[in-house]
């Protein structure tokens, strides 16, 4: 080949691809929460499928072998790069409340929030998203068939897989729920109680629904024999969903949130996750705190401060945006630069000041994917709390979520992770309520990050630590490593994992006026993926904390 034809091929090439950097390497990474659904994004990869096929065929792998933290009774925030023309949009397949709900649902007649009510069986449950998702994102963005694409899912749920440790701890967690509802026990259970680490988890039913979604599309799903089972099943154990309510359910494409700290570029998840505006708003008031000033504990202080602030507005203002006005000022520099100068670098701040001037975290799952051509999703999955709602329509091997719970049933009364919320998210029908899932990409013109992990409320926080080590220069496995903290406003204390904090650097924050919460043990289970532009060399790690995996492989690219 001539010098010209040289030049013109890589012109060429790079121009296919969409990328500012040619990839001297073909490669591909992956990372989730469980090997079987990294096994089957590099398959779906190798068969020629793209990145937002791979993100499919893994979302629903984990619907099959992760029922603990997501499924095809839940929901989730895709977010996407596309890299032949550097085009990024949030694919939100986040449930909604039934056309029947109203603000005062699971108030009891005591007055209070019936806590119960919003969490375990199908009254807790939102109308799914993630089955129109794996749809949508199938057919605008994929190569490859849903035929293809979900072949992997099928075959898991048929021929089943073993269980771990993990499972068991989930399922113990949340024994009385599974067994609150027959066709759940009868799956997730052995004879009504959590089965041993041997065992098999075969399910054929849910084969049958993910089989139907493969021929039928969405229709698969929210139509036909499958929805009759699910409606039918729902009503009878006192739920409120209807043909209508499935009917009316639809996948809503939204503009990502970006913003800029110390020269990277972060886009991350729009409401009605709050992830991205408290992500940008926690960043934006670092920007004016004298961070590389400090020691390590007056570091994490100021962090604290600022995670508080972001926290306290989460909770008076953030809801569905298609149903309330977010005021725009909660992501403006201006604003943050207000709040940064009321922190005092060696005090706490008193929560009541706030105020005058204006759990368990495991369920949920995370994956990271870049393919060869440059293409990149970061995915953030739910069903809410450990295995949903714990209820299962019989026939459709679905286990539901219990999302509802993420509304403010009741103003100033916490949900299942102590968050607190205001009108902004009351419940309303075919409302979405909000989320803390924090699917993010982190980029400048040498290094990418793809990084997203569960943990409830904590989602934010996780991302925002290992978004600092990033920019810092760490790897992939010393960040999804690092030992974790978390402020939310309420309740008011730090919460530092079980392991990784000496005591001299928790007296540190006690001395800075701090109460903190040792807890019982580690959270999150984070995956990450690293991008180097100039070398095209590809970092990826899941979780320690975790049973995911991560793998980075040479692939070839194919003509599109």
């Amino acid at each position: 080949m001539g010098s010209f034809s040289r030049l013109f091929f890589v012109i060429f090439f790079s121009t296919l691809i969409g990328c500012s950097h040619v990839f001297p390497t073909q490669k591909a990474a992956i990372a989730t929460a469980h090997p079987l659904a990294t096994q089957a994004g590099l398959d779906i990869l190798k068969q020629g499928g793209n990145a937002f096929d791979a993100a499919v065929a893994v979302s629903a792998v984990l619907a099959v072998v992760e029922p603990t933290g997501s499924g095809l009774g839940g929901g989730g925030f895709w977010l996407l790069h596309r890299a032949s023309d550097q085009y990024q949009v949030m694919i939100d397949g986040r449930e909604v409340a039934p056309g029947a709900a109203d603000r005062d649902m699971y108030i009891g007649p005591d007055g209070q929030h019936d806590k119960a009510a919003s969490l375990d069986g199908p009254l807790a449950a939102g109308i799914p998203g993630l089955p129109a998702a794996l749809d949508h994102i199938s057919h605008f963005y994929g190569r490859l068939s849903l035929q293809q694409t979900l072949a992997p899912a099928i075959q898991h749920a048929k021929s089943g897989f073993t269980l771990s440790d993990h499972y068991r701890t989930l399922a113990t967690f949340r024994l009385k729920a599974l067994q609150a509802s027959p066709a759940a026990s009868a799956i997730f259970l052995n004879n009504d109680l959590v089965p041993n680490t041997d065992h098999i988890l075969v399910q054929t039913d849910l084969a049958y629904t993910l089989t139907q979604l493969a021929q039928h599309g969405r229709d698969g799903f929210y139509q036909g024999d499958i929805a009759q089972h699910l409606l039918k099943g729902v009503s009878e154990s006192g739920g409120i969903w209807t043909q209508a309510d499935l009917d009316h359910y639809q996948v809503i494409e939204r503009d990502v949130i970006k913003s800029q700290y110390q020269g990277y570029q972060i886009s991350s998840a729009a409401l009605p996750s709050s992830g991205g505006i408290v992500l940008t708003q926690i960043l934006n008031q670092l920007t004016y705190l004298p961070l590389a000033e400090s020691d390590e504990p007056q570091q994490r202080h100021l962090i604290v401060e600022a995670m508080r602030r972001a926290y306290f507005d989460r909770s008076q203002y953030l809801g569905d945006s298609d149903f309330v006005s977010i005021p725009p000022h909660l992501i403006s520099p201006d604003y943050a630069q207000t709040l940064a100068s009321e922190i005092d670098i060696d005090l706490a701040s008193d929560n009541a000041a706030l105020i005058d001037s204006s759990s368990k975290g495991e369920d949920t799952t995370h994956f990271a994917i870049i393919d060869q051509y440059g293409n990149r999703v970061a995915a953030t999955l739910s069903i809410n709390y450990p295995f949903g709602s714990g209820f299962v329509a019989p026939g459709t091997g679905v286990l539901l979520n219990d999302e509802m719970d993420d509304f403010s049933s009741q103003i100033g009364s916490a949900n299942g992770y102590g968050l607190v919320g205001n009108e902004a998210n009351a419940i309303a029908p075919f409302k979405r309520p909000l989320s803390s899932m924090t699917p993010t990409f982190i980029e400048n013109d040498d290094r990418l990050m793809v990084i997203g992990t569960p943990g409830g409320s904590r989602i934010i926080t996780m991302v925002l630590l290992g978004l600092l080590d990033f920019i810092e220069g760490d790897d992939a496995e010393t960040i999804v490593s690092a030992p974790r903290y978390h402020h939310q406003y309420l309740p008011n204390v730090i919460q530092l994992e079980s392991i990784g904090f000496s005591d001299k650097e928790q007296q540190a924050l006690v001395d800075y006026g701090h109460d903190i919460k040792v807890l019982s043990r580690q959270y999150g289970n984070m995956q990450v993926i690293i991008f180097d532009k100039e070398t095209g060399q590809l970092d990826a790690a899941s979780d320690p904390r975790g049973e995911g995996s991560a793998i980075v492989s040479p692939l070839p690219r194919l003509m599109p």
